[in-house]
């Protein structure tokens, strides 16, 4: 018994250890994922549940900190439903994370950075009864600003080259023009991600 339990623990750090990027290598990441998004101030009262993928490029400064930058398709915007209609916005970005990812074990990360995005995609959506109206956003009065800024942090863990991550972005820019609205976008998203070492 005593025996297996060490084979046991030898075998998961030879995991671990082997999990983490070495010192001074660049690792390039593609991943896919979900968003769990929202607007703050009553867009939307509901979370549109989305998709999210892109690639991320790592450069592991020593065996302690990594820096990392991507690009990533985002869906994003918020869904409210009221007599019998589904309303959802549709607010899709390009995101480009710059994140400090800090290793407290082999493999496991906690990371944190800034995350402009640019949006590509603003349109509304009502449906009701197996019908549906697709409309811009500027049609039914919210004029987009086409740049969003946000703060994303999380945790990551790799096993053989795997990485399942999860962040919350929490979004600093206004969501639209009008000055008396303070809605902003909030995102939950969870990916996963096959890391090739260079």
């Amino acid at each position: 018994m005593k025996k297996a339990f060490v084979s046991l623990v030898l075998l998961c750090s030879t995991a671990l250890c082997s999990a983490q990027p070495e010192a001074g290598s660049v690792s390039i990441q593609p991943k896919l994922g979900i968003n769990i998004a929202n607007i703050t101030h009553g867009q939307g009262s509901d979370p549109r549940v989305g998709v999210v993928g892109g690639i991320e490029i790592q450069n592991q400064v020593s065996q302690y900190l990594g820096l990392s930058y991507g690009i990533l398709y985002s869906m994003q915007g918020a869904k409210q439903e009221a007599s019998g209609v589904t309303a959802t916005l549709k607010t899709d970005y390009l995101n480009v994370p710059i994140l400090a990812n800090v290793y407290l074990y082999k493999g496991l990360a906690l990371k944190a950075g800034i995350q402009p995005g640019f949006n590509v995609v603003d349109k509304y959506k009502a449906a009701s009864g197996g019908r549906s109206v697709t409309t811009g956003l500027s049609d039914i009065g919210i004029t987009m600003k086409s740049f969003d800024f946000g703060i994303p942090f999380g945790i990551s863990f790799e096993h053989k080259n795997v990485v399942f991550d999860a962040r919350y972005i929490l979004g600093l820019t206004k969501f639209d023009e009008d000055e008396d609205d303070d809605s902003r976008h909030r995102v939950i998203q969870i990916t996963l991600g096959y890391r090739f070492n260079r």
